[in-house]
């Protein structure tokens, strides 16, 4: 999971120049002899060491990037620096807007900036870089679970996106954790474009042992919407999860089809499910599904075969909404909350996957 960003973002870190700190000179006319100290008892240098340990303890976690005083860094590397830094996002297919933002985070810190003779410029530089990328992916962060656990029953969430990026596998998913936090689910077949979509849903929901709401195909969604949204009323369930077509974002019948349920609807929550493997193409659908009927949240699928990164580094800051979840296999288990935390391991530590 994204390996392609990973590598390009080490191989950043390593061209960092390798400075030899030049010895400390005695002033001139000063002696160099020093007078001898005694050695110190036993006691007194276990109380050194353990002094020492507690201050070097204290000086790593409260020392800044860039300390008032050391080694300055040089302009003429920041700028290779940060070219290096541009051609690895680019090529991870990280949006422009979001490159430029990574860029100037990094710029700020390092420039005209002095670090502290302790640390390497690889140190300092790999800090600036996971600082700059923290900051984009927080500008939107969201909790569904909290969400949903504050919203006035029955809450209804619709999922936009187009075909083929797997948004009636999540939307079962979502059934599936709703129900296993003790929820009632109701599920909505509105994608009557294709019948294919309908039995899809209607598989997922024997599967999951919940109602699902379907009409004949080409039938009107907005009222397979209301009638789903009816059914929960009345039998007092918890969620209408409500599926839409997925015609290409471009297809104005599609946009004007989801203006439509929106408006039968009032959804409580809208979600756009994108691929992440389709990189910036990703971001562009979101950002027209959003226009039409405004985007809550995200959810990015096939997360697992993403080795380049760009979509889930760019979506939320690119339209200003959030990743609820990436989606990471085929099982309904297979759904992970997505958090700043969450991408910062798989970008920079190598940590494992974990609900």
């Amino acid at each position: 999971m994204f390996d392609s960003l990973k590598n390009k973002l080490k191989s950043i870190f390593s061209k960092t120049p390798k400075e030899a700190v030049p010895p400390e000179l005695p002033e001139s006319g000063a002696s160099s002899i020093q007078p001898v100290q005694p050695a110190p008892s036993r006691k007194e240098a276990a109380k050194l060491a353990k002094q020492q340990k507690k201050e070097e303890k204290t000086l790593s976690r409260e020392l800044p990037i860039a300390a008032d005083s050391g080694k300055r860094i040089k302009e003429d590397f920041l700028d290779e620096l940060l070219w290096d830094l541009e051609v690895a996002l680019m090529e991870a297919d990280v949006a422009l807007p979001v490159v430029e933002e990574i860029k100037n985070g990094v710029r700020n810190s390092l420039i005209g900036k002095k670090y502290h003779r302790d640390h390497t410029l690889d140190e300092v530089v790999e800090f600036a870089v996971k600082d700059a990328v923290r900051d984009v992916l927080k500008i939107n962060e969201f909790d569904f679970d909290d969400w949903f656990s504050r919203q006035e029953r029955p809450v209804s969430i619709m999922f936009v996106g187009i075909n083929g990026t797997g948004k009636t596998t999540a939307i079962a998913k979502i059934a599936n954790r709703l129900m296993k936090g003790g929820h009632t689910v109701v599920l909505a077949a509105g994608d009557t474009f294709r019948a294919g979509a309908i039995e899809q849903l209607t598989i997922h929901a024997d599967r999951l042992g919940c109602k699902i709401i379907k009409h004949s195909q080409n039938a009107d969604p907005a009222a397979v919407a209301f009638d789903a949204i009816d059914h929960a009323r009345s039998r007092h369930k918890d969620a209408i999860l409500i599926d839409t077509a997925g015609r290409m974002q471009t297809n104005s019948n599609l946009i004007d089809e989801m203006k439509k349920i929106d408006r039968v609807a009032k959804p409580s929550l809208t979600v756009f499910v994108g691929d992440s493997l389709a990189g910036n193409d990703a971001v562009e659908q979101a950002r027209v599904f959003d226009q039409a009927v405004g985007i809550d949240a995200v959810i990015l699928t096939k997360i697992d075969a993403d080795s380049k990164g760009g979509a889930a580094l760019s979506i939320a800051h690119t339209i200003g909404k959030p990743i609820a979840f990436v989606s990471n296999g085929q099982g309904y288990e297979d759904i992970v909350k997505f958090s700043t935390d969450w991408m910062m391991a798989r970008l920079f530590d190598g940590q494992t996957q974990s609900r």
